[in-house]
């Protein structure tokens, strides 16, 4: 679901956003969507992003203004600097099969999933063998907040070890929740992971590509 860069950086320029604009990211659920956007935004070259902790509905609970209706603003045009570095591609991940089990591939998928035990969306249940299941609601408080940078650590330490300076990747369906994942490992003193944009969704694409399930 990764669109190319061009129509991206158009729709931003719709939204009035520049190179310049201090943007703040939400959605009404987990943030797993508004996590997408912070890592596109970062992908084409955009620092300036925040992720509203909580969201919509933590800002509702608390009764902060709301409008309601379309807001309009001034177009710009966005110019890109792309990040394609911070992508992991399919054809790369098959091309190391045989170091996966090393790689620190975390996907974000719920454990049930992860295992194969249900999917509700994709042809094929199960995992890439090697990859490390670590639900993205993980990183929550059960309100819907974000975990304490000293609980994340402790969360990421447990997954990854204690090597906080070793490269690491991050998976889901179809690469979108995956960056939720990304956020979480920043926000416990990891290095920022690589995503890989085509995910489960993806793999599944080429049966001669191995597939996990509750025993692997």
């Amino acid at each position: 679901p990764l669109p190319d860069i061009e129509t991206f950086v158009e729709t931003l320029g719709k939204m009035g956003v520049s190179r310049h604009s201090s943007v703040v990211v939400y959605d009404a659920g987990t943030g797993a969507m508004a996590a997408r956007a912070w890592w596109m935004l970062r992908w084409v070259g955009h620092d300036d992003v925040r992720l509203l902790d909580g969201g919509f509905a933590k800002w509702s609970r608390e009764q902060r203004s709301v409008h309601e209706g379309e807001e309009t603003v001034p177009q710009c045009d966005y110019e890109a600097q792309p990040r394609n570095e911070r992508i992991l591609t399919t054809r790369e991940l098959a091309s190391r099969l045989g170091e996966i089990d090393s790689l620190r591939l975390v996907d974000a998928r719920d454990a049930a999933r992860f295992r194969g035990e249900v999917e509700p969306i994709d042809t094929v249940a199960g995992h890439i063998p090697g990859a490390i299941n670590l639900p993205l609601t993980e990183s929550l408080n059960p309100d819907g907040t974000w975990k304490s940078r000293e609980a994340l650590r402790e969360l990421w330490a447990r997954v990854l070890g204690d090597d906080a300076g070793a490269p690491w990747y991050v998976m889901c369906g179809s690469g979108v929740t995956a960056c939720h994942l990304a956020i979480s490992g920043l926000e416990a003193g990891l290095t920022e992971p690589r995503v890989y944009v085509g995910s489960w969704s993806e793999w599944i694409r080429d049966p001669r590509r191995p597939v996990g399930g509750s025993d692997t």
